[in-house]
C-alpha cells in the first residue's frame, strides 16, 4: 500500500486544521492506522490511533483537541486538529500497522506516507 498525507500548513495558535491520509494499491481496513509526528531534534511520536474495528485512541498530549477518523470505503483517513499550538509543530506521518489493533510503536508499521509540515505559530 502506498500512503500520501496531505492537508498541512501553516495556522495560528488556537486555529485549526484538518490532514488527510490516502492509500492506494490496497485497502488498509484490515489494519490499525496512526497519526505520528515528529518535531525538530525529537523523535517521533505516536499521536493517535484507529483500529480496523473503528476502536479510536489518542495521545494525552491531543485528546481533546484532535480527532481522528477513517472511511474505509474510500481508503482515507483524517486528522482534525483544533485548537493548536506552537507545541504541536511538526512533520505529521500516517502510518498503516501490522495488525488490527492498537499499536504505538514506530517499528510496528511497516507503511508510512511521506509526512506533511504542520507550523503553529504564536
Amino acid at each position: 500500500v502506498q500512503l500520501q498525507a496531505f492537508g498541512g500548513g501553516l495556522v495560528q495558535a488556537g486555529g485549526s486544521l484538518r490532514l488527510s491520509c490516502a492509500a492506494s494499491g490496497r485497502t488498509f481496513s484490515r489494519y490499525v492506522m496512526s497519526w505520528f509526528r515528529q518535531a525538530p531534534g525529537k523523535q517521533r511520536e505516536w499521536v493517535a490511533a484507529v483500529t480496523s474495528g473503528g476502536s479510536i485512541d489518542y495521545a494525552r498530549s491531543v485528546e481533546d483537541r484532535f480527532t481522528i477518523s477513517r472511511h474505509n470505503a474510500r481508503n482515507t483517513m483524517d486528522l482534525q486538529m483544533n485548537s493548536l499550538q506552537p507545541k504541536d509543530t511538526a512533520v505529521y506521518y500516517c502510518a498503516e500497522g501490522r495488525s488490527s489493533r492498537f499499536l504505538y510503536s514506530t517499528t510496528l508499521y511497516g507503511h508510512w506516507g511521506q509526512g506533511t509540515q504542520v507550523t503553529v505559530s504564536s
